[in-house]
C-alpha cells in the first residue's frame, strides 16, 4: 500500500475558535484516520515570530493551540507532532533553499503583496512595517514541507499559493544540483472553507464574532443564543443554505440529526428551537474535549514532553535530509 505523507502547520497566534475546528483541525485531523496516509502536524512558531512579538503571549499561545488539538483527538503516538523551532535543521535548509530562490517568486507572495498594496493606500512606503519574516516565509514553509517530503499540504483556498511556490523552490533546487526533493500537492476542504460567525461574517478574530472552543457550557449557550437570524416566524419555512445555525449545526450532529433538522427547516421551526438544539450538540461534542484541554493547560510540562518527544523524532529524519543535501551542495 503507498502511503502518502501529509504535513499540517498549526501557527500559534490566537486563542482557537470554532471556525478554526470546522476549517481546519477537523478536517486536518480526519485525515490521520485514513491508512494511506502518514500524518505530520507541527507547531509553527518560527512563523508566528513575524506577528507575535511577545514572548510571554507567544509561549502561552503556543501551549493553548497544542492543547487544543490534543484534546480534540490529535495522537501524538500515530502521527508526528513537534514544536518548529526545535527542529533548527529547518531554518538551515531554508536558507540553502532561499540560495536558489528568486527574488522575484517573493514578490509574487500574496501576503506580501496584500501588505504592500495596503500601504500604497495609506500613502506609506511599499514597505513600511513588513519585515524580512513575512517576506521570506513561503521559503521557510517550503522547508517545513520538503525537509520531511511531504506528500500534500491540507491548506485553505487563501494558502494555495504556498504549496505552489514550495514546489517551484524544489524544482528549482533539484535542477540546480540534483534530484532530492518530492514537490508537494496541495489538498483543500472545501466543505466548511468559510465558516459563518455571530454576525453571519465569516468567523474571525478580527470581527469580534467567534465562538471560543473551550468556554464555560453557560457561555458557549450566551454565545448561540447571539447568532444573528433573520425575522422569519416559527412556522415559516426556511433555507438551510443561507443559515449560519444549519451551517455550524451539520458540523456537529449526527447525519440523522443533520436529515430531522433540513425536515424541521422545510417545515417550520422557531429560531429559538434551533439554537437549543446546535448548543446541545455543540457542547456533547465539546464537553470530553473541553475537560481534556483544561486538564494540559494545568500540566503544560505534559504538552512540552509530547512537543519535545516528536521533535526528537523529527530531527532524526531532518539530519538525514540535511547529510544529503550538504553534500549535493558542497557543503560540509
Amino acid at each position: 500500500m503507498l502511503v502518502k505523507r501529509t504535513v499540517t502547520g498549526i501557527k500559534p497566534t490566537g486563542t482557537p475558535h470554532v471556525g478554526n475546528y470546522i476549517g481546519a483541525i477537523k478536517p486536518a485531523l480526519q485525515l490521520a484516520e485514513n491508512p494511506e496516509r502518514e500524518t505530520m502536524y507541527f507547531m509553527a512558531d518560527l512563523h508566528a515570530l513575524n506577528a507575535v512579538h511577545d514572548a510571554r503571549k507567544l509561549k502561552e499561545m503556543t501551549y493553548e493551540v497544542a492543547a487544543t488539538w490534543l484534546a480534540l483527538g490529535l495522537n501524538p503516538d500515530t502521527s508526528l507532532f513537534y514544536r518548529q523551532s526545535e527542529v533548527p535543521e529547518l531554518v538551515e535548509l531554508q536558507w540553502i533553499l532561499a540560495s536558489v530562490t528568486s527574488k522575484g517568486l517573493m514578490n509574487r507572495a500574496h501576503a506580501y503583496k496584500a501588505r504592500v498594496s495596503e500601504n500604497m493606500e495609506h500613502d506609506r512606503e511599499a514597505d513600511d512595517g513588513i519585515n524580512m519574516g513575512l517576506y521570506n516565509y513561503p521559503v521557510m514553509m517550503a522547508a517545513d514541507i520538503l525537509m520531511f517530503q511531504g506528500d500534500e499540504v491540507p491548506v485553505g483556498k487563501d494558502n494555495v499559493q504556498h504549496v505552489e511556490m514550495a514546489r517551484d523552490i524544489a524544482g528549482a533546487f533539484n535542477r540546480t544540483y540534483e534530484d532530492t526533493f518530492k514537490l508537494p500537492s496541495h489538498v483543500i476542504n472545501e466543505h466548511g472553507a468559510v465558516v459563518p460567525g455571530l454576525d453571519g461574517r465569516k468567523m474571525s478574530k478580527s470581527y469580534d464574532n467567534t465562538i471560543p472552543l473551550f468556554v464555560e457550557e453557560h457561555v458557549l449557550e450566551k454565545l448561540v443564543k447571539r447568532v444573528i437570524t433573520d425575522s422569519k416566524g416559527p412556522d415559516e419555512p426556511k433555507d438551510t443554505n443561507n443559515s449560519t445555525l444549519f451551517t455550524l449545526y451539520q458540523e456537529f450532529a449526527t447525519n440523522e440529526e443533520i436529515a430531522q433538522m433540513k425536515r424541521s427547516y422545510q417545515e417550520g421551526i422557531g429560531y429559538g428551537k434551533i439554537k437549543e438544539e446546535l448548543f446541545r450538540v455543540m457542547n456533547r461534542t465539546l464537553q470530553t474535549p473541553r475537560s481534556v484541554y483544561r486538564e494540559l493547560m494545568n500540566d503544560q510540562q505534559k504538552i512540552d514532553q509530547l512537543l519535545h518527544e516528536g521533535a526528537g523524532r523529527a530531527r532524526n529524519e531532518a539530519q538525514t535530509m540535511m547529510h544529503t543535501v550538504k553534500k549535493r551542495v558542497g557543503l560540509k
